[in-house]
């Protein structure tokens, strides 16, 4: 009965942590991640892209060395990536597009319930040796922050961010159609 209990108390905390990452979640407009809302998919750092829109491919290096490589990345807003993700290490590592507060909680949760599977379209898990993908849209100006949420490897410094440049000629949005 204990185990049953625990694998609830897991699921639940995956749950509540998967619907941060993919923007669904009761936040206020005041609060500082600026997280998006309703069911639309988009968040603060974008929506699951289509494979037909794709403008660019990215590649990304996944290390045992807790490195990101490249570990910034620069995109223009609306344009939608297809970032291929290697890891070339031995270990298991992640590739997890967030706001910087949404991976520290997230991680957090990880820490906890380190065999924890997810899939969502904002990440990909990879063993030691493998590739694959994940294609993103960047809807919104601003900095989207990626990391590894496999315990040790966040603290480590396995971490990034993608520069996501205001269109041209736009004043830059606050998310809730004020310009600035």
């Amino acid at each position: 009965m204990k185990t049953k209990y625990i694998g609830i108390a897991a699921v639940l905390a995956m749950a509540s942590t998967l619907s941060l990452a993919s923007g669904n979640h009761a936040g206020g407009h005041g609060d500082a991640g600026g997280h998006g809302h309703g069911g639309s998919g988009e968040s603060a750092v974008g929506a699951p892209g289509a494979t037909g829109k794709v403008t660019r491919t990215v590649k990304v290096d996944m290390t045992d060395a807790m490195r990101f490589i490249p570990a910034s990345i620069d995109v223009k807003q609306g344009e939608t990536i297809r970032f291929q993700v290697k890891n070339s290490g031995k270990a298991k590592h992640e590739f997890v597009l967030g706001t910087e507060a949404e991976l520290r909680e997230h991680y957090q949760v990880m820490l906890k319930n380190p065999e924890m599977e997810h899939e969502e379209p904002n990440m990909i898990t990879l063993a030691g040796g493998k590739s694959g993908e994940v294609v993103w849209q960047f809807t919104k100006a601003g900095k989207v922050h990626f990391g590894c949420l496999q315990p040790g490897h966040y603290d480590a410094g396995m971490k990034g961010a993608v520069n996501v440049a205001g269109a041209q000629g736009n004043a830059k949005s606050d998310g809730h159609g004020n310009k600035h």
